[in-house]
Formats: C-alpha cells, structure tokens, sequence
C-alpha cells in the first residue's frame, strides 16, 4: 500500500525511493516514505557509516556559513538543498540569522518533498524562498523571480553545492556546470562543495552505488583531485579539498561532541573557493 501522509504533495510517487527522503531519514527526519527507509536499510547493510557521513555534511555546512558570514557575506544560494530536517546543526537560513538577521537565503530542490515542507516552513518569510528547479539547469534557476528578488549577483553570494554534484554524470560536464554559475558571480562570493568518494572500501561503495540506479538520482564518485577541478576560477581557501570534517574543524560546538570514524572521514571531501577580484 503506498502512503499518502498530509505533508505529501498531490501526486508524488511513493513507489521509488528519493536520495532527498533517504537523507532526510538518515538525519533522523520524518518526511520520507517507507521505500526510501527500505533503500536506507539495504545500504546501511554495505555503509553502515551513512548517517555519520550525512551528519559530517550538515556540520561542514555550518562552519562554511559562518566562515562566509565572518567574511561579511549575507546572500546564501543554496543548490540541492534537500529537505530542511529539524533539529540537525541547522538549516542555512537558521544558521545565517543567528548573525545576522537581514541575511536572505534561496533554496533550490527540484524534490517534491522538498520543495513542499520548505515553502511550507518559510511561508510569508520575506528573507528566505524555496524554489522548484534543476540545479542542472542554471539559466532556469538564475532567472527564476524568487533567486532574482533575493539576491543581488552584483553583491558577492556563498553558493552551496553540497552533496549534489555527485548526482551529476561526467556527460553532463559538472565543471561546466559549476562554471556557469560561478560566472555570474560577484568578486568576494564563496563557493561551498561536499561530495562522496570511494573511500578505503571501494568494492563495497561501488555495490551501494548500484543501489542508487534504483532511486531518483544515481550517484557517481570522484576522487579528491577531481573535485578540486570545480574550484577552477576561485581561490581555494586553506586546507583544500580534504576530508569533510576536516576542513577547519571546530574545537568547541557540534563538532566537538563526539569522535569521528576513519571510515566516514574518507567517505566525502569538502572544500571552499573565493571568488578573487576586489568587490
């Protein structure tokens, strides 16, 4: 029988899993539906570090929006956000307005159930907007009239893309697609990227990464030397494209709470590039 709970849009397919809803149940969350709690179970049995690594991703997000925020950023576009789960570091817009207020935040997901919980959650929000688009599709996201109302690309902006570009096939050219989006952006402006890589058991993630031909989105790994490729045409901010809890960990906060497994440290690397330029 396929679910059909309030939150869910008219619709929407309950019979194939979604790497939006499966992240969302790795986080803990509630807005996914029990074929996206079955794949998270078959690949808990290959990765159990799963939702270690997806927590390590919300954590890096945190420390790059307040690094973006300590550099005086207040534009956050955010590509694939995903579904904005409760009660995990926090969501962009949350993390942003606890610096500063007037921040404003555009969030982009082409999930449905995505994009219904977070138009639901920031209605009336005049700062912050959830769209419906393909990252894949920059001209359609920079024209969209909410992306245009929010933010000013002549002003510079943190653009987030984590745990998304591996959910771009190398036919689809994800530099390219990077690059355009970065062209359009102002001196100053940050760009922010998680993304899976093979690890120390690629046998076993390659098995897991078949899975996903099952769901929405099928996934492609890269190497930590092919992920630096996107940051052509910005500077690489110190220490590179590392290992995701790696980058700037914090001593003090959610990062210091527990330990972290060499498994899920090698499972995703993170990095963040500046836009050079005078602003």
């Amino acid at each position: 029988m396929n679910e059909t709970p309030s939150w869910a849009p008219p619709g929407i397919d309950t019979t194939k899993a979604s790497i939006s809803r499966m992240y969302d149940y790795l986080l803990g969350g509630d807005h996914n539906f029990e074929v996206d709690r079955e794949f998270a179970r078959g690949l808990l049995e290959k990765v159990p570090e799963a939702p270690e690594v997806a927590l390590l991703n919300k954590k890096f997000l945190r420390r790059g929006v307040e690094h973006c925020l300590r550099e005086g950023i207040r534009q956050f576009l955010d590509l694939g956000s995903g579904i904005p789960t409760a009660g995990v570091v926090g969501n962009v817009h949350e993390i942003a307005w606890e610096h500063d207020p007037s921040c404003r935040v555009v969030y982009v997901d082409r999930e449905p159930v995505a994009f219904a919980y977070g138009r639901a959650i920031l209605e009336g929000e005049e700062r912050a907007a959830m769209v419906s688009a393909d990252l894949t599709d920059p001209d359609e996201v920079l024209a969209l009239p909410e992306v245009r109302r929010l933010i000013d690309f002549d002003r510079p902006v943190c653009l987030l893309m984590l745990g998304v570009l591996h959910y771009v096939h190398d036919d689809d050219d994800p530099a390219r697609l990077v690059a355009r989006y970065r062209d359009v952006l102002a001196p100053g402006s940050h760009l922010l990227v998680t993304h899976g890589t093979e690890g120390d058991n690629p046998v076993v993630l390659r098995s897991a990464i078949a899975m996903s031909k099952d769901t929405d989105t099928p996934a492609y790994m890269r190497t930590a030397e092919e992920v630096t490729e996107f940051f052509a045409g910005f500077e690489l901010l110190d220490p590179g494209v590392v290992c995701t809890p790696d980058w700037r960990p914090n001593s003090t906060g959610p990062d210091s709470t527990r330990p972290v497994s060499e498994t899920a440290r090698r499972l995703a690397v993170a990095g963040v590039g500046r836009k050079p330029g005078v602003r």
